[in-house]
C-alpha cells in the first residue's frame, strides 16, 4: 500500500498538522505512566496524568474554544485497519512514537457501507499533532515499518468513547453507534464484528 506523508498535499482533506503547543511534558509522561501491550492496543478516553498538565488545559481552552475536553491515549502494537470511525467533532493526535494512519473520508460512507479501497495510509512522525476533521473515517494507529509498537495521546470532547447511550434505532447511521459519540463501522475479520458492530467494510482488511 503506498504510504504518503501528513505532510503531503493529499492529507489537507482529511485534517492539518497542529502546532502553537509545546507537548514536550505530555509525551514525556505518556511514555512513563501509558501502558503499552506487545500485542493489539489499549485505549483510555481520559488519563489522570496527561490531565494534570498545564497543556492539556491549553488544549481545552484553545484547540477546543472551552468545551470540556478528554486527554487519554491509544497504545500497542497493531498493523490492521479492522474498523473506521467517526465522531461529532474533530480529534487531536498526538503521536509520541512513528506511526501509520489508515483513513478515509466520511462522504464516501454509503448506507454504512465503505469498500477499503478509498482507505489512504499517511506517516506521521514522533512529535507530531494531527488533526482529524469531523468528516474523516480512522480508527486505531498502525505501527511504523521498524518499530515495537507506539505510544499517542488523544484529545477529544469529554464523554467520547464512553458508554453507549441507549437508544431506539430509527435510521441508517442509529445502527452505526457503539459508544458516546462514536459512529463505527467494521471488517468482518475484526474482533468488534465478533462483539456486534456494524459490519460495514468490504474489501481487504488493509494490513501494514
Amino acid at each position: 500500500m503506498n504510504i504518503q506523508s501528513v505532510f503531503d498535499p493529499a492529507f489537507s482533506q482529511y485534517g492539518k498538522i497542529v502546532t502553537g503547543y509545546d507537548f514536550t511534558e505530555l509525551l514525556s509522561v505518556l511514555k512513563k505512566t501509558g501502558e503499552q501491550p506487545s500485542e493489539g492496543t489499549v485505549y483510555v478516553p481520559g488519563d489522570a496524568a496527561l490531565e494534570s498538565l498545564a497543556v492539556f488545559r491549553e488544549l481545552s481552552q484553545r484547540f477546543y474554544g472551552g468545551m470540556p475536553a478528554q486527554l487519554g491515549y491509544c497504545n500497542g502494537n497493531n498493523h490492521l485497519l479492522n474498523c473506521l470511525e467517526y465522531h461529532r467533532d474533530s480529534e487531536l493526535n498526538i503521536a509520541a512514537d512513528d506511526v501509520i494512519l489508515l483513513v478515509a473520508p466520511l462522504q464516501k460512507l454509503k448506507g454504512g457501507k465503505l469498500d477499503t479501497a478509498e482507505v489512504e495510509a499517511f506517516s506521521v512522525p514522533a512529535g507530531t499533532a494531527v488533526q482529524f476533521y469531523e468528516t474523516t473515517l480512522h480508527y486505531a494507529p498502525c505501527t511504523a515499518a521498524g518499530k515495537s509498537g507506539f505510544r499517542v495521546a488523544v484529545l477529544l470532547p469529554h464523554g467520547t468513547n464512553t458508554v453507549k447511550p441507549e437508544i431506539e434505532v430509527q435510521n441508517e447511521e442509529d445502527r452505526l453507534l457503539w459508544a458516546c459519540n462514536k459512529w463505527l463501522v467494521a471488517h468482518p475479520d475484526s474482533d468488534e464484528a465478533k462483539q456486534g458492530a456494524f459490519v460495514g467494510l468490504y474489501g481487504e482488511n488493509i494490513k501494514i
